[in-house]
């Protein structure tokens, strides 16, 4: 399997990382963060100026028709700058939510233009993940309702519902306790016809997550590298101390082994493959550790400070805590990812995890 980007990708990616480092640097991050709304309307509307709200958006309802691909490194870079807020929830798993209902369905029609222009803002709500981001600022909820079928789907408005905001280690997350009554006027899909559209919305989260995770766990060991060289103990960097240079390297190795997980986790899910969820969950787990890995190293690298509000480290390895749980904890992905590997029908070994030569990212 070629794990090779297009030109176009990459470029997209860049454009996107020159464009926050800009935009998104850590002492603007701390002023969204004091905010009453812990959100910045200019930074968002900067961010769908520069084309990623309609990154996943079909063509007809005004976005670019891309795919889960796409997101792979996009995602990264949110993760890589912490960007305070759940753009990608609106922008690629609501906006799959939306997609998936047929073309001409009044709420695709209503809302995907809005997502695709950055003028609007969707929550997701779902039982694995009950702590919904930026329920409080939304313009439309997306909640799923269990039922014997399956989960049905309802959207509703933020007036519709009753909101509790809960607090967050990470005071870039806001999160709330979302209370409503499902109604025939709210419901959109049964649980029958919803089901699939909800697998996939739990799964497009967990890659939006892994892909965040990764992102943070490359700048949290960035920062590392640049602290310790230019940190100075008996008149040396301590850079050049061995036992520093393993934690570090130990952290590469980590981020390096969960990228290829992630890319193909991303594949299986554009394909739509049969093993589908458990190549998300072994990704997430991945992630995960790769991103508690550089949280910790850094700690150590820095010392005791890297835990104040004036070293930018902590920023970013708050974050990492808090994503490691949302959309499903690790004990959630590892049962999934269990499931697979011990039933009957497995198919294991290096053919099932790179079928071809021919795919490519």
């Amino acid at each position: 399997m070629d794990f090779t980007f297009s030109e176009d990708q990459i470029a997209f990616r860049h454009s996107m990382s020159r464009f926050l480092m800009t935009e998104a640097a850590p002492e603007m991050l701390r002023e969204i963060w004091e905010t009453d709304g812990g959100r910045s309307p200019e930074l968002r509307n900067k961010i769908a100026a520069q084309g990623l709200t309609a990154l996943s958006v079909p063509e007809a309802e005004g976005g670019m028709g891309l795919g889960d691909v796409d997101w792979a490194l996009m995602t990264q870079e949110i993760g890589y700058y912490a960007i305070p807020d759940s753009l990608a929830d609106t922008a690629y798993v609501a906006a799959g939510i939306l997609s998936a209902l047929p073309e001409g369905h009044a709420l695709r029609a209503t809302w995907l233009p809005k997502v695709a222009d950055g003028s609007a803002r969707l929550a997701v709500g779902h039982p694995v993940n009950p702590w919904v981001a930026d329920a409080q600022l939304s313009d439309l909820l997306l909640m799923a309702e269990p039922t014997p079928q399956g989960l049905a789907l309802h959207a509703l408005s933020r007036e519709a519902v009753q909101i509790a905001p809960l607090t967050s280690i990470d005071a870039s997350r806001r999160l709330a306790r979302v209370q409503w009554t499902p109604s025939s006027s709210s419901l959109v899909l049964s649980g029958e016809q919803a089901q699939p559209i909800w697998d996939a919305a739990l799964d497009r989260a967990n890659l939006n997550i892994s892909g965040q995770l990764i992102g943070l766990a490359q700048c949290m060991l960035d920062r590392s590298v640049d602290y310790v060289t230019q940190r100075k103990q008996f008149g040396k960097v301590i850079g050049s101390f061995q036992a520093v240079k393993h934690h570090l390297a130990d952290v590469v190795t980590s981020i390096e082994f969960a990228k290829p997980v992630l890319y193909r986790a991303v594949v299986a899910m554009n394909e739509g493959d049969v093993n589908r969820a458990a190549y998300v969950s072994h990704a997430k787990i991945a992630c995960a550790e790769a991103a508690w890995l550089a949280g910790r190293q850094g700690i150590q690298t820095h010392g005791a400070m890297g835990y104040t509000w004036e070293v930018d480290l902590q920023m970013f390895m708050k974050r990492a805590w808090v994503l490691n749980s949302a959309w499903g904890d690790q004990a959630f992905h590892k049962a999934r990812l269990r499931s697979m590997l011990l039933s009957d029908t497995a198919v294991l070994g290096p053919s099932a995890s790179m079928p071809s030569a021919s795919n490519t990212i």
